[in-house]
């Protein structure tokens, strides 16, 4: 019963995270009339970073006399997480230059064939067999929100490939480095921390930045900061801690879904019959992927 519950808590997690993901492509593509993709990348994780600081403090602080004598590993480890996510943070973002909200949205998820790849060829991690076929679904659903009646491969939409790359990568290396280094809030703070300077240093070095340029983008700053980049990778953070990095993903897709929903209400960007068709089958997927292994189990006792 336990385990059930944790893993209710882990669906539920990682649909919120999905929401604020989807959510914050908004603040990212309106986020930069005043300033550039890598200072809107940098300014919106150390937002992160500070949102989660006094968690970090109150509630795993005390804990961390492990840390001592694994120190290297999990510096190493904390390194690499820092710079999947700084990468497909700034492929993400600099994607929206040239394509739209709900491509851009579209595109991230295709980790959800990376990361079962990855988990398998990196890590030995078994796949159940349900996840290639809710895989297949999210992929005809995510091809449905794209703009089929009109559509053309961007330099945004490559972009965002490549990004997918680095957050399936993100994905797989979060779920390992939880088997020897439980702290969630530890992980999602300092990830941000590590991706913030990864992001800086171009920042600083390329484009022109001011704190009034900054205020202009203050709200965008804070829901892609606060929000998105602190809140929702700890709930990522804390829904893998239960969930397969494979069946995790397909649910993540689901920012697919809100980005689409989200432009559609804020951006007045057209959501028709196919888009909507799309929602539904990438909706079914997710069901599919969680209601499968459990059927299965009971059915023929095994995975």
């Amino acid at each position: 019963m336990k385990i059930m519950n944790k893993n209710s808590i882990s669906i539920i997690c990682a649909v919120s995270c999905s929401f604020l993901w989807g959510t914050a492509f908004i603040a990212q593509d309106t986020g930069m009339d005043y300033i550039g993709p890598w200072t809107f990348s940098a300014v919106r994780l150390f937002l992160g970073f500070f949102a989660l600081l006094p968690f970090f403090f109150i509630f795993e602080f005390k804990k961390l006399s492990y840390i001592k004598s694994n120190f290297k590993i999990i510096l190493i480890n904390m390194f690499l997480l820092g710079f999947f996510l700084a990468s497909g943070n700034i492929f993400q973002q600099i994607s929206l230059l040239y394509t739209d909200v709900a491509n851009s949205a579209v595109f991230t998820v295709l980790y959800v064939v990376i990361v079962p790849v990855l988990a398998y060829f990196l890590f030995s991690k078994k796949i159940h067999k349900s996840v290639w076929p809710a895989v297949i679904m999210c992929l005809l659903g995510g091809l449905l929100l794209s703009e089929l009646d009109n559509y053309r491969v961007r330099v945004g939409d490559s972009l965002v490939v490549i990004g997918a790359l680095f957050w399936a990568l993100h994905i797989v290396y979060v779920s390992k480095f939880l088997k020897i280094f439980n702290f969630p809030i530890t992980i999602a703070t300092f990830q941000c921390l590590i991706a913030a300077i990864f992001s800086a240093i171009p920042a600083v070095s390329n484009e022109f930045v001011t704190f009034k340029l900054l205020s202009l983008e203050a709200s965008e700053l804070m829901y892609a900061g606060i929000l998105s980049s602190g809140f929702a990778f700890l709930l990522q953070i804390i829904a893998l801690q239960h969930l397969s990095p494979a069946p995790a993903a397909i649910i993540f897709s689901l920012e697919g879904v809100f980005a689409s929903i989200a432009a559609w209400i804020l951006l007045d960007q057209y959501l028709n019959e196919f888009k909507i068709f799309g929602i539904i089958i990438i909706l079914s997927a997710v069901i599919f992927s969680q209601l499968a292994p459990i059927y299965g189990k009971k059915i023929y006792g095994r995975n």
